[in-house]
């Protein structure tokens, strides 16, 4: 006997609100343990959480969106958006040819074993200091997760499929395209999303060199001028911007990826 419409809607509404609640939870108790454990607090470095929430809004007026933040999400998606495109192709193609990835792994690794704000210097003398360094600086940290998780997902491509595919005469960019990218997706996006919380990070890095606008531009200037509440504004945009973009990953993700979640789903309801 199937669920009423009217109870089938009820239990979907309070499914949402549940998973709301535990989406909020956690933040709201952090901020009032950090509100608590700070309202009495004279130290310069760690103001109570009141004195930065009142700076907030004279700080990141919409100028200084338009002038800082928006700078850096452009960085961020330029870098972030190159990496996706290099990691994607040269790792299905490295994934791809068993020969192709002996030649290519030992470098490979010795190349993802370097920490790419090492690199901010040697990049600066190549690509200058302006937007064209932080978008180089952002997508070499970014391209190694993405790559390396590319390769896997397309060397666990069901072999049974992929002679299926060759019995039918599938092959060239319809093997590519109906086969082994669509099997490879989940373990992409996987070092998608790990890419992404790299990116955040040298975007700040990348910021703090030579540069005259952008989140970690201002953060520093605000600490090289002692504007304490003003700095930790700044970190707290910073950590706004990653949870936006988070979430932003995850609905992106939930809607190309629906087809694999819904089989997770009903594999996890059969007996």
């Amino acid at each position: 006997m199937g669920v009423p419409p009217g109870r089938a809607k009820s239990r979907a509404r309070g499914s949402v609100l549940l998973r709301l609640v535990f989406v909020f939870a956690l933040p709201a108790v952090l901020v009032t343990v950090w509100w608590v454990a700070s309202a009495g607090s004279t130290d310069v470095y760690r103001p109570p959480l009141r004195t930065i929430l009142e700076a907030f809004p004279d700080v990141w007026t919409a100028e200084r969106l338009r002038e800082d933040v928006l700078p850096s999400v452009l960085r961020l998606t330029g870098g972030y958006g190159l990496a996706a495109v290099v990691g994607v192709t040269v790792g299905t193609v490295i994934g791809s040819y068993r020969r192709v990835r002996a030649v290519c792994e030992p470098v490979l690794e010795f190349l993802r074993a370097v920490p790419p704000p090492v690199l901010v210097p040697v990049i600066m003398l190549f690509a200058g200091i302006g937007d064209t360094m932080k978008v180089t600086v952002i997508a070499s940290g970014c391209v190694w997760p993405i790559l390396l998780n590319t390769v896997e997902g397309v060397r666990a491509v069901d072999p049974v499929m992929v002679e299926a595919a060759r019995s039918y005469g599938v092959k060239g960019t319809a093997r590519l395209r109906h086969l082994v990218l669509p099997s490879a997706s989940p373990q992409i996006f996987a070092g998608l999303r790990q890419a992404l919380s790299i990116g955040i990070i040298l975007m700040v890095i990348s910021e703090m060199f030579a540069a005259s606008n952008g989140l970690g531009f201002t953060i520093v200037q605000f600490q090289r001028g002692f504007a304490i509440p003003d700095m930790w504004t700044g970190i707290l945009v910073l950590g706004l911007l990653g949870f936006l973009l988070s979430v932003v990953f995850q609905l992106v993700e939930r809607r190309v990826l629906g087809w694999y979640h819904g089989l997770r789903a009903s594999t996890r309801r059969s007996p």
